[in-house]
């Protein structure tokens, strides 16, 4: 058997054991998905912890809460009473993550209704919880039956319409039985309502949550989505549909990517209690900080472990259930997703094919040896991929199939080189035993195989520069490096003036510059310098353009839109991979306001928030009101005259 022949068998070998592996791992086998989610649990633990947001907080019903008021359950007028005090308190939503199956046995009215006794003066406290339900903005909430069919309560009214988009036919969403609801008056009175299962993995560790349940054709979402719903006042949830299941599911502009069973992988920061706790005894006697509640997304559940809501992590074996579902909204809210897309699968398959192919192809150049320490640097460095993808930019890559796959073609070619070097030392011994000495046919046999600050409201000053254009300009430098050299001169002294002056240079995009003041430090004149950035940067731009022109290259005009207003500032991202950045509708007027500077042919627009914010004199005139995109109302926007002086430019 020639070496041709060899190469040909061991390339089949390759791609069969591939498509073996590909579908066992389309056909997700328990036993290696276990596998790979202890290597995704290991990916957690060697990232750490990272700090959630303050934007929710958990209203715990802990040891403190039942040694205080008594064992759960407590009387309804208690749970009531703990509602009254965070609307009271101006919450910005509540979330039960508690269903109140059954009539509350301690109230005054039932207790006389069993005894026969008069109990029409009687107080009830299933009646006074769900008339705190209804004049509060509390989601309650309930659990499916996926082994029984069970009905205890009533069915919940879906206050969303649920869109699927290019549905096939065939079901992916998961599938309950039964349902347990809250009772009939409390269930009525919600506002909205949602499930609040957590659905663990084989071995019992949640790593992800559905976000939609469907039970008897209907399609049901979970107590976090619902919430969301409600904070981005959305009224249709779309369930978007691939080629492989669903992809995401969109409330709105918000896009949640999912799994095609439409679970959300739950993206952990660290152990339990990263989130603010306030213990629930502390809400019923009001004795809690009212900004520590106002506005805030909050969830009432229990960390008691008597209460048998506990569940296993990545990170511990004792969780509590409602933080799994506050972690699941700070993920959606903050985009820090954890997800597998539909295109994953294509690319866990090629990455399959492809490593196996590679470990071939060492075989021939490198031998058995050197393949082996290939090999295992080559799934060092893939699984090195696979975690920077996991921290970075939270999609989870399979890692254990293309671990074992490689393996066990190792195995398999090392059998099958031994074999062909076995028959060809006994070819070259039996074509030389007798021709040659035994050192020299000894010798023939030997040579036959050859990787700042949390995130915050501030009032910034916003600045888009943008090159009028810059298509063309792009035309005319046709040679790339050419082109790059000229918006390096450009870009350079624009910088430089922006960075004097104290501000931030957020990023380029393309021609374009974005940049902000008063952030990360304090500055009292944060409208006067990005104002002045700008002024000294038409200047500067007079100069430059002295020089390009004596350089043969084309002149730049730019426009410059600043805005003033308060927007979020901080490190965000995906742990590891996060930039300092600002988000907000303030940076999307300035945007908006650069945009502008085209259509009444200025060099530098501000708006009236801006023009309020200035403690210097400019020259300054009143220019329209604008209704921009993406704003309801009119904004006053001012132009600023320059005078027209042209020192020469040095580069």
């Amino acid at each position: 058997m020639n070496k041709f022949k060899l190469l040909t068998i061991e390339i089949t070998i390759a791609l069969l054991l591939g498509a073996l592996t590909s579908y066992m791992y389309i056909s997700q086998s328990p036993f290696f998905e276990n596998l790979n989610n202890k290597i995704t649990d290991a990916f957690f633990l060697i990232r750490g912890e990272i700090r959630p947001s303050d934007n929710i907080v958990i209203v715990d019903i802990d040891e403190k809460s039942l040694r205080e008021l008594g064992q759960w359950p407590w009387s309804r007028d208690m749970v009531a009473k703990v509602l009254q005090n965070l609307t009271n308190s101006e919450v910005g939503i509540i979330g039960l993550d508690i269903v109140f199956a059954e009539a509350d046995n301690s109230s005054p009215k039932r207790v006389l209704e069993k005894l026969g006794m008069d109990s029409t003066k009687a107080p009830d406290f299933d009646e006074k919880l769900a008339h705190t339900l209804a004049n509060s903005p509390t989601i309650s909430g309930y659990m499916f039956d996926f082994k029984e069919k069970t009905l205890r309560g009533i069915v919940p009214n879906i206050s969303a319409i649920m869109i699927e988009k290019n549905y096939n036919g065939i079901e992916y969403l998961p599938k309950a039985k039964g349902i347990i609801t809250n009772i009939k008056s409390l269930q009525k009175s919600s506002y909205s309502s949602g499930f609040f299962n957590t659905i663990p993995d084989s071995d019992g560790i949640v790593r992800s949550v559905p976000m939609l349940v469907k039970y008897e054709g209907t399609i049901y979402p979970s107590l976090s989505l619902e919430m969301l719903r409600l904070v981005y006042s959305v009224n249709k949830v779309s369930i978007n549909y691939g080629d492989a299941g669903i992809s995401s599911i969109a409330l709105g502009e918000l896009v949640i990517p999912t799994d095609r069973f439409g679970r959300v992988s739950v993206n952990y920061f660290g152990k339990s209690k990263l989130f603010k706790y306030i213990s629930a005894v502390d809400i019923y006697k009001n004795q809690f900080k009212k900004e520590d509640i106002a506005g805030k997304i909050v969830l009432l559940g229990t960390s008691a472990g008597g209460l048998l809501d506990l569940r296993a992590t990545p990170f511990e074996s004792t969780y509590a259930g409602v933080e799994i579902h506050a972690t699941a909204i700070e993920n959606i809210l903050n985009q820090s997703f954890l997800s597998r897309p539909s295109w994953i699968e294509a690319v866990d398959v090629l990455t399959i094919v492809v490593l196996l192919l590679f470990i071939v192809l060492l075989f021939v150049f490198l031998g058995a040896l050197k393949t082996a320490l290939m090999s295992i640097l080559s799934i060092v460095t893939f699984t090195y991929i696979a975690y920077s993808f996991f921290v970075n930019d939270g999609i989870i890559l399979n890692v254990i199939y293309p671990l074992i796959s490689s393996v066990l073609l190792y195995m398999i070619l090392t059998s099958l080189h031994y074999l062909f070097e076995s028959k060809q030392k006994e070819l070259i011994k039996n074509k030389f035993s007798k021709k040659v000495s035994k050192a020299v046919a000894e010798s023939l046999i030997k040579q036959g195989n050859k990787d700042i600050l949390e995130a915050k409201e501030k009032e910034i000053t916003i600045f888009f520069s943008d090159i009028r254009g810059f298509t063309s300009i792009s035309e005319n430098l046709a040679n790339p490096k050419k082109l790059i050299d000229f918006l390096n001169l450009y870009m350079t002294p624009m910088t430089e003036i922006i960075t004097k002056n104290h501000g931030t240079v957020d990023k380029f995009i393309g021609d374009a510059i974005m940049a902000y003041w008063n952030a990360p430090l304090d500055i009292d004149n944060h409208a006067d310098m990005a104002l002045q950035s700008a002024i000294e940067q038409i200047k500067e731009l007079e100069k430059l353009n002295v020089y390009l022109k004596e350089q043969n290259l084309p002149r730049i005009d730019i426009g410059i839109g600043i805005n003033t207003g308060f927007a979020v500032v901080g490190e965000m991202g995906s742990s590891g991979r996060s930039d300092y950045t600002v988000i907000g509708d303030s940076v999307n007027l300035a945007s908006r306001t650069e945009g502008l500077c085209k259509t009444y042919k200025a060099q530098i627009l501000i708006t009236e928030f801006t023009k309020q914010k200035l403690k210097k004199r400019y020259n300054i005139e009143f220019l329209d009101e604008v209704k921009v995109k993406g704003k309801e109302e009119s904004v006053k926007i001012y132009k600023v005259i320059l005078d027209d002086k042209n020192p020469r430019f040095t580069r």
